[in-house]
């Protein structure tokens, strides 16, 4: 727990988000998975998904989460997006989010 902090802390200072590109922050839990698209200037969430209704597998829920954040990002008009990784490791459900968002349309 305490190194994913870190790291998380130390992307931080790396990783920030505009109103033309927001960081996309993806957070998964022991069963759920949530994703959001923050402004770090004006410090705003402006939309966000998560995994809390949805049911089956733990990567259909991130394929899920992934599209709909994707479309999401496509309704307000918004085509890149910086990734948040949030100290996890670029691997299993996070790269899931990641491609599935970047399947339907959005650049990463």
């Amino acid at each position: 727990m305490q190194n994913r902090q870190k790291l998380h802390t130390k992307i931080r200072h790396r990783v920030t988000g505009t109103a033309e590109r927001p960081r996309l922050a993806v957070y998964r839990s022991l069963n759920n998975l949530f994703a959001q698209l923050i402004d770090d200037n004006n410090a705003k969430t402006i939309g966000s998904a998560s995994s809390l209704k949805l049911k089956g597998s733990r990567s259909s829920k991130a394929k899920a989460v992934g599209e709909e954040i994707a479309s999401i990002a496509k309704e307000l008009k918004i085509k890149a997006a910086v990734f948040d990784r949030g100290g996890f490791g670029y691997k299993g459900v996070i790269k899931i989010v990641a491609e599935a968002a970047r399947e339907k349309g959005l650049e990463i």
